[in-house]
């Protein structure tokens, strides 16, 4: 598996690795801006599967390495699934509800049309594209507002906001949910053992505003931090995100994957983990 030390890279292994021969690749030992590497790594290992849960993910700065984030996320994810293809191999990609444009008034299916409005959800879109133009036993996996142990998210931001400041200002217009890393593993464990292929949306249970979010974690913590709700025109960003990031969980019914439990449930388990480490 690609991204092995990531965020949610580092859960999904630590799930399969009881069960399954894992072979972890993090940036260190797969160069994801070179593809030929990429083919020689999985045709020496001959994987029955590869799960690609490596990428370039940070949205702003991707606006200025538009080269390199392109590289990652839709080239090498092109040269992961030729190989694949060509070895028999099948395929789970990580993608996200950023390869749709907010406008939508209602959850998006996974058949709504996708129209990113920034260039990582761009990038993110080529790497879809391409996985459905070479492979047909794949699963495409488009979760949000992931947030795990490893790596940075926003509720480690606003842990240590709330210990620094009395009052912090959180966007309250765009709504999405949140997703704990250890349930999104859970999920892709499940699927690696089924043959049910396609696009799928898999976040937790339930819809929030990122300040709904930031009051929820403040509130567990039991902080009286004041959390400020304030528009996304307020906190200019380099790249625009959706106003609706919120995702239909149609697909998974239809397959017969378990639902995630709610956000709340997610975060409250991550916030005793977090108090424990």
């Amino acid at each position: 598996m690609t991204g092995a030390n990531g965020q949610l890279g580092w859960d999904v292994a630590e799930r399969l690795a009881p069960e399954h021969d894992v072979v972890r690749y993090d940036k260190e030992h797969m160069d994801l801006t070179k593809t030929s590497a990429i083919g020689a790594a999985l045709a020496r290992e001959e994987p029955d599967l590869i799960i690609h849960c490596g990428a370039y993910t940070l949205v702003d700065k991707a606006e200025e390495e538009r080269e390199l984030c392109h590289a990652i996320n839709a080239e090498a994810t092109r040269a992961i699934a030729a190989q694949a293809a060509e070895s028999g191999a099948r395929l789970i990609y990580v993608s996200t509800d950023y390869v749709f444009d907010g406008t939508k008034r209602d959850p998006y299916e996974t058949d709504d049309p996708p129209h990113p409005i920034n260039h990582y959800g761009q990038t993110k879109l080529g790497g879809e594209s391409a996985i459905k133009d070479i492979m047909k036993r794949y699963q495409i996996v488009r979760t949000s507002w992931v947030f795990g142990s490893h790596g940075s998210n926003f509720v480690k931001t606003m842990v240590r906001l709330g210990k620094e400041r009395e009052t912090l200002r959180v966007v309250a217009d765009q709504v999405g949910s949140p997703t704990y890393t250890v349930d999104l593993a859970g999920l892709m464990a499940e699927m690696v053992g089924s043959e049910c292929y396609g696009t799928y949306h898999a976040t937790n249970e339930g819809f929030c505003s990122w300040h709904q979010f930031a009051a929820e974690i403040m509130r567990m913590k039991g902080w009286r931090t004041e959390i400020e709700a304030i528009a996304s025109a307020d906190y200019p960003t380099k790249a625009l995100r959706p106003k609706n990031s919120r995702l239909s969980k149609r697909s998974l019914d239809d397959a017969g994957f378990r639902r995630l439990p709610t956000w709340q449930d997610a975060l409250a388990r991550y916030m005793r983990e977090m108090k424990e480490a």
